[in-house]
């Protein structure tokens, strides 16, 4: 018996023949926001933080809508506006609202529309708000208005709240974590709305709405306990395609929710969407139960060791090379600042890593001014620096950090000028924005390179394919920083009642769908 294919090898196949109630070419909106943003992180996503894409640019971004795909030629595309971003803090409200006016009035100007792929992230925070999605949908369906079809595509970080649910019609998440069917996902999505559209009752704009089935899990964990690589989550995300199998179910979608905002909406989901209201009820609660049941299991992705324990494993004799340590705590991918300064501090405090013999790597701290003065200084001149804790000051502010400029980096798209500088052992990466380091070419352009590395640390919680490639070992250190992964001592005080772990009293929570269809919103 084989093993069944990943999510991300999995695409979608021909779409059916347009029925005789079926919409052949139908016009259909492109629009969204996608940014996870903690809560807890004192960094605020502004304006800079966005890349929005329009028109082509926008279509662009999706290959299975390239010229000549099936997916592009079965109907009229309108690339409204879309705004992307690296995770970070809440998002600043004037910025929210410019990304959400240019959705409504694309609307308005491009309108009318057969349906909308409405591509969004689902952990959006906003300040001063709590449930920032919720808010976009309802905007846009009220500026849509009820008879077109909207599929969102959503992260399986994201929270489904009740407003986001009824302003969509189908909805559904990644499969994995790390995610590396992030475009299976898309493609499904879109795929799904044009079945829908094409189906027999295409032109029906209320028959050709699935129902829905919908039930929030009190559990809200971190990523690095529910990745897919390990049990209990791969058998639940395994057996989210099986419930698609089921006569009378379109789709089904699990979401972790995200664990670094302190809002209601945060806690585990699941949603089936079908025609058969009885069998995605079924399936329904079958996925939310084994969720719940599963809560107690789930456990870090690698094993963990405070920063200090894990140095001293990584700088034993006989250690596998490269070691990769997990900085976890200040994670820019999960929402973290990117610039917590805390274990550059101790690494630079360490006698033995004042050894120009050993090579050790800590990527990344975003400080422009301590890169502009790197850069004046040059290559090979002596700089005395203070590091990071600008923008999260929390675990310990600036550091202070005297050594030699290894390399300049000028012109990276995210980054922008990159600076190594190197003390003893410990070889600095320090950006003017922030950036993730998920990719070997982002340490070998710097002049770095990771697999002749005796250790690697890097802001990151579960190591991405090509850092999980690299590690001859690794350790997830418990770093302080906005998206600790000890969310116990975060302090949320927002959260819905009885979500574990924050409530381990609650042992049988109703997990009964509700049912629903939009413009028949009564459950059943």
């Amino acid at each position: 018996m084989t093993d069944a294919p990943l999510a991300h090898e999995i695409w979608m196949g021909p779409l059916p023949a347009v029925g005789p109630g079926g919409l052949a070419r139908p016009r259909i909106g492109i629009a969204g926001i996608s940014i996870e943003s903690s809560t807890f992180s004192p960094h605020i996503s502004g304006d800079e933080a966005f890349t929005i894409r329009t028109g082509e640019d926008l279509i662009g971004y999706y290959p299975f809508l390239d010229e000549g795909r099936e997916l592009r030629e079965a109907a009229q595309w309108v690339p409204l506006t879309h705004g992307r971003s690296l995770p970070g803090g809440a998002v600043a409200p004037e910025t929210y609202s410019a990304m959400k006016s240019a959705i409504l009035a694309g609307i308005e100007a491009e309108g009318p529309f057969d349906a909308l792929f409405f591509d969004i992230h689902g952990a959006m925070s906003v300040v001063g708000m709590t449930d920032a999605e919720g808010d976009l949908a309802r905007a846009v369906r009220e500026a849509l208005g009820p008879d077109v079809l909207v599929s969102a595509s959503m992260d399986l970080h994201g929270n489904v709240s009740r407003d986001l649910l009824d302003a969509v019609d189908l909805i559904t998440c990644y499969r994995m974590a790390p995610h590396e069917d992030w475009l299976n996902t898309k493609e499904r999505a879109v795929h799904n709305l044009l079945t829908r559209l094409r189906g027999p009752h295409g032109s029906d704009p209320l028959l050709r709405r699935p129902w829905k089935a919908w039930r929030q899990v009190p559990v809200l964990l971190p990523g690095e306990k529910t990745s897919t690589r390990l049990e209990p989550a791969k058998g639940i995300y395994d057996a989210v395609p099986v419930a698609t199998e089921v006569p009378g179910v379109l789709e089904a979608a699990v979401w972790v929710g995200y664990a670094w905002a302190d809002e209601p909406r945060c806690q585990a989901a699941v949603v089936v969407t079908g025609d058969d209201r009885d069998a995605i009820a079924r399936e329904a609660e079958r996925l939310a139960r084994r969720y719940w049941d599963a809560r107690a299991d789930f456990v870090f992705v690698g094993p963990t060791a405070t920063l200090d324990e894990a140095l001293d494993v990584a700088l034993l004799p006989g250690a596998a090379r490269p070691f990769l340590i997990s900085d976890s705590g200040d994670n820019p991918t999960a929402g973290g600042a990117g610039d917590v300064s805390w274990t550059l501090g101790r690494l630079l405090e360490r006698a033995a890593l004042r050894d120009p013999d050993l090579t050790v790597i800590h990527a990344s701290i975003f400080d422009p001014a301590a890169v502009a003065t790197a850069v004046a200084a040059g290559v090979g001149a002596t700089v005395e620096v203070e590091v990071g804790g600008r923008v999260d000051p929390g675990p310990s502010g600036p550091v202070r950090l005297r050594g030699e400029v290894f390399s300049v980096t000028n012109g990276d798209p995210v980054a922008g000028t990159q600076v190594v500088v190197r003390a003893g052992a410990v070889h600095a990466i320090i950006t003017e924005r922030r950036k993730p380091f998920h990719h070997l070419d982002d340490f070998r352009s710097l002049g770095l390179d990771p697999a002749a590395a005796d250790v690697v640390i890097v802001k990151i919680g579960y190591l991405e394919p090509e850092l999980h490639d690299l590690a001859g070992d690794w350790i997830l250190a418990l770093t302080p920083g906005g998206v600790d992964q000890d969310l116990i001592r975060l302090g949320h005080h927002r959260l819905a009642p009885g979500v574990y772990p924050f409530d381990t009293t609650v042992e049988h929570p109703d997990l009964t769908p509700v049912v629903t269809r939009r413009g028949e919103e009564a459950p059943c």
